[in-house]
């Protein structure tokens, strides 16, 4: 047994084709065909049942698939030793983000990270936190930036900032009179969600007492804070945005924009991290170049109030 065989396992776990796999660990098919093959015989079980398509892991071979991802991050360690040793800062950094995040973080982070640390490699995927929670537990990604508090004992969550929550809303609207906003002002079937999975659904439902309807004439959902922005436009509705999706608004744009009654609603952003999590350095690295980013207003709670996340089924 070796830790290239481990390796190529956990790569067909991860993408459920052999050719990919193969792809992914800069081998041919054969190559990790035979090599599994020879793990399979060596331990004497079949650890992938190939007469599914997509491949997938029989019930032992889920448990050896586990150990050995296990395996794998106790190995990386020698070598982050000796990266955290070294002056230089280098390797690959595997990031989860949320999708009301990814486009204000994103192409500042990228750039920072570009212009100081030319030997880091960064690896973003654009996901809910369900999933980001899931890799990181899986050890596919090395960290997330996530809405917090996740309530999750084996997730550590370090804070980063905390954005306050917005009204957006039609000129057609009602709302655009107001220069304060109260939550049970919205009428809920003029208000645009993103679609279920997205914890900033979860939060809005929350902050406006909506879960008690059963109803609601919601007539569009979407998974694109851009495209919700482009729907108020074009009716009479209304939706909530987060502080860094209004932050580059135009004059006429902000005109739009209305402020919830104090204390002021807001969301509590996170760098998230398994607790066995490796690149550290790197995860440090990450941390201190987001707050650079981020207005130091952002970086405390002062007057605004955490509006709870809920599981939204």
């Amino acid at each position: 047994m070796t830790l290239t065989q481990l390796e190529y396992i956990v790569a067909i776990d991860t993408y459920r084709h052999f050719v990919l796999a193969s792809e992914k660990c800069f081998v041919t098919q054969p190559t990790l065909s035979m090599q599994i093959q020879k793990l399979e015989e060596e331990l004497g079980v079949k650890i992938f049942d190939r007469t599914k398509q997509p491949v997938i892991p029989t019930e032992l071979g889920k448990s050896i698939i586990a150990q050995a991802r296990f395996v794998l991050r106790e190995a990386g360690m020698i070598r982050q030793i000796i990266s955290e040793k070294k002056d230089t800062m280098s390797g690959e950094l595997r990031i989860g983000i949320i999708p009301t995040l990814a486009p204000y973080l994103l192409p500042n982070l990228f750039k920072a990270i570009r212009g100081k640390y030319p030997n880091v490699n960064l690896i973003v995927k654009e996901t809910i936190t369900e999933d980001i929670i899931h890799e990181l537990k899986n050890n596919r990604l090395d960290c997330g930036i996530v809405v917090t508090p996740l309530k999750d004992s084996s997730i550590k969550e370090d804070i980063l900032f905390y954005e306050e929550l917005f009204i957006y809303v039609s000129k057609k609207n009602a709302l655009h009179l107001k220069k304060y906003v109260l939550a049970t002002e919205i009428d809920p079937n003029q208000l645009w969600l993103l679609e279920e999975g997205h914890c900033f659904r979860s939060q809005i439902l929350n902050l406006c007492e909506l879960r008690k309807y059963s109803n609601l004439n919601f007539k569009y959902e979407t998974g694109n804070i851009e495209t919700l922005k482009r729907m108020v436009d074009k009716s009479d509705g209304v939706t909530i945005l987060p502080e860094l999706a209004v932050m580059e608004f135009s004059k006429t744009q902000m005109k739009l924009v209305k402020r919830l009654r104090d204390p002021s609603p807001a969301r509590e952003v996170s760098l998230v991290t398994h607790r066995d999590h490796l690149k550290t350095k790197l995860i440090k690295t990450l941390q201190t170049e987001i707050l650079n980013i981020v207005p130091k207003a952002m970086h405390n709670l002062n007057d605004k109030k955490i509006v709870e996340i809920s599981v939204d089924r």
